[in-house]
């Protein structure tokens, strides 16, 4: 009696395996992303032809056309901006943290003088102001 042999290869790619591999590596950067915590408010920028995109993960200042102060994400009085700026520890030197400033358009110049003499008091220097092209 002659057996048959099969010499055949069945060659099958099992794509499960990497598929979890691939959902797995994007759940890690979902969770591993960090966002930019910023206030819900509406500013209108004021606009500048010279203007150049960059991109900040130190601290956001944010002044609202009423005069409300921001700082990430909590609401701070103009007053209390010195001890606000003094709370945020950083492990790195102040000088290179960076700091961005947006301010409403309709904002009085003095407020923002007063907020940019605030940041040289607590020893930011980095200092962006953000405008729209």
């Amino acid at each position: 009696m002659k057996f048959r042999r099969s010499l055949e290869t069945r060659a099958v790619v099992d794509l499960v395996p990497m598929i979890d591999v691939v959902f797995q590596l994007i759940l890690f950067f979902l969770v591993s992303t960090t966002f930019a915590m910023l206030p819900g408010i509406t500013l209108d920028l004021p606009q500048s032809s010279t203007s150049e995109g960059e991109r900040t993960n130190g601290i956001t200042i944010s002044v609202e056309a009423a005069g409300t102060v921001w700082v990430n994400t909590e609401q701070v009085a103009l007053e209390g901006l010195d001890a606000a700026l003094d709370s945020l520890g950083s492990t790195v030197p102040r000088e290179t943290v960076p700091v961005s400033l947006e301010a409403d358009e309709m904002v009085p110049n003095g407020t923002i003088v007063r907020i940019l003499d605030s940041l040289r008091r607590t020893g930011y220097t980095a200092v962006n102001l953000r405008t729209r092209e």
